[in-house]
């Protein structure tokens, strides 16, 4: 399949799949904004009210926008594969093209996510600045990141299941260690805070986008350029094993 047919595809596909998804649901695409705001109302409530942990509302949204966006896209695009075996016992589609339609679906709904998360901003008093252009940046990464894990974690679901169940349970461990609800400044270890920030990359760009949107600083450039970099090549290479290892993949898949 060349380049340009595949990602035709993959764009009528994604949002094939984002008009059923939203048929089948009383508030549509309303849900796409609802579910970042009861989820940081949630913890809100938890570490604010209960806890006085001492965190705006803002705050925990800042971070659980971009950690919605990954979870979801992880461990949906996790199990694209296997759930695409009959399509792939039909014709010899390329079998990372399950995990980008994923990935690509769940990116369409995010622009209006982040779209609404920057009015929420306005509303709470952080006024648009020309630093909110480096938001660019830090969302192509993200996406990059993504991807690399989505692809990583739908090639090891399509040869062993429970893998599926490591992925939910890391997103949990991800969840309490990406710095949602607390900042990465209460770390007064410097050496424990780089160690985090270095093997979690969730935690570099969530405290980045609040970097941005809530106190107009600025980020790191050079450890983003060194997560991009990272993560490209890791998609690089995944392509490479999708497609020398592509017919043993679907041999898997249909005989599982």
């Amino acid at each position: 399949m060349k380049p340009l047919q595949f990602i035709s595809l993959l764009d009528i596909k994604a949002r094939m799949g984002l008009k059923s998804e939203a048929s089948k649901l009383y508030l549509s695409y309303l849900w796409w904004v609802l579910e970042p705001i009861l989820w940081a109302l949630a913890f809100f409530f938890v570490f604010e009210i209960l806890l006085a942990f001492g965190r705006d509302l803002f705050f925990i949204l800042c971070g659980k926008v971009p950690f919605l966006w990954f979870s979801k896209s992880v461990t949906n695009g996790s199990g694209s594969i296997v759930s695409g075996k009959s399509l792939i016992n039909q014709t010899n589609v390329p079998k990372h093209f399950f995990p980008y339609e994923t990935v690509q679906g769940i990116l369409y709904k995010q622009w209006l996510v982040f779209l609404v998360l920057l009015g929420l901003a306005v509303i709470f008093g952080y006024a648009p600045t020309w630093h909110w252009l480096w938001l660019i940046p830090l969302i192509i990464v993200q996406y990059l990141v993504i991807l690399a894990v989505t692809l990583l974690g739908a090639l090891l679901v399509s040869y062993v299941r429970d893998v599926r169940i490591l992925i939910n349970m890391s997103m949990l461990f991800l969840m309490f260690t990406s710095g949602i609800f607390w900042d990465l400044s209460r770390i007064s270890d410097p050496i424990k805070r780089d160690l985090l920030i270095t093997w979690n990359p969730l935690a570099y760009l969530i405290d980045a986008y609040r970097k941005v949107i809530m106190y107009n600083t600025m980020y790191d450039v050079s450890h983003l350029l060194a997560v991009a970099g990272v993560f490209f090549g890791a998609i690089v290479l995944l392509h490479v094993i999708y497609h020398y290892k592509g017919q043993a993949i679907a041999s898997r898949v249909i005989n599982s």
